[in-house]
């Protein structure tokens, strides 16, 4: 079988079996690996994580974690109640949790298990910063970026193995997986991360301004996330998150929106 047989053919299959939507933007999404799967997956993976590190109970700071978490996971029912997507949220088990690390980092996982890191804490610079945070890395797990990061995967291994059954001679199977590594990663994957991270960013806004945080104040929690920085980030294209200058002046733009959003929820004051 020739190659773009076999490429054609594997990837109508996946189309066939890729049949989730994302709620926030009506598209259909990659799901070669169902919630069902991927959830009790990410809770152990979770749980053995906390065993393993150093977490920090019954300060303000972790206290505040907690309260920020709950009050956007509060907004994000409220969305997706209000649009269409009642029961979205059942199978999500909450929980938040500080750990004692110097790792300018959070996370949340699939089905809603979240880290913060206190190396992250100067940055954010508050109550506000936190849930600009907070309402990013919620958006990936509500828009199942997760789940569609490693559909990709999938399918970046999969043509690889169809390029490698089809080509015959060594040389031009070499040539093929030299350009084919290269060339789907800064085509195919790199961009597909930055576009989950721009759309993070745009859900996130949203939910922190439901939750009632100033969305102005993204903005400028990543211009101290550039000067922590100090500039040293590869370009754009290399890179699985869109720059710096990117995010703030996608952040601003979009906060009048999202202030817009949260008055159709009665929301018109901002923390």
């Amino acid at each position: 079988m020739k190659l773009n047989k076999v490429i054609l053919t594997f990837g109508i299959a996946l189309i066939i079996i890729s049949c989730a939507t994302n709620p926030f933007t009506g598209k259909k999404t990659m799901a070669l690996v169902p919630n069902s799967q991927l959830f009790p997956t990410a809770f152990a993976q979770y749980d053995q994580f906390l065993t393993e590190n150093k977490v920090v109970k019954g300060t303000k700071d972790a206290e505040m974690i907690t309260r920020v978490g709950q009050r956007i996971a509060v907004a994000a029912e409220r969305w997706l109640n209000a649009n269409g997507h009642q029961g979205y949220l059942n199978d999500y088990k909450w929980e938040y949790n500080l750990v004692d690390d110097k790792t300018v980092n959070a996370w949340c996982m699939p089905g809603g298990k979240i880290v913060f890191y206190t190396g992250i804490l100067p940055i954010a610079n508050g109550e506000t910063g936190v849930a600009a945070i907070m309402g990013h890395e919620v958006a990936h797990a509500l828009a199942n970026h997760g789940q569609q990061r490693m559909s990709a995967a999938y399918v970046q291994q999969g043509l690889a193995i169809a390029g490698n059954i089809a080509i015959k001679d060594d040389q031009s199977r070499n040539a093929f997986n030299q350009y084919y590594g290269v060339g789907s990663n800064v085509l195919g994957m790199l961009p597909f991360s930055r576009s989950h991270e721009t759309e993070a960013d745009k859900i996130g806004l949203y939910l922190m301004a439901i939750a009632g945080y100033n969305p102005a104040e993204a903005a400028e929690l990543w211009k101290r996330m550039k000067a922590n920085s100090g500039g040293q980030a590869p370009p754009e294209i290399l890179s699985t998150h869109p720059s710096n200058d990117s995010r703030i002046a996608n952040l601003t733009a979009l906060a009048p929106r999202a202030k817009e959003e949260a008055k159709k929820f009665g929301v018109t004051t901002f923390r």
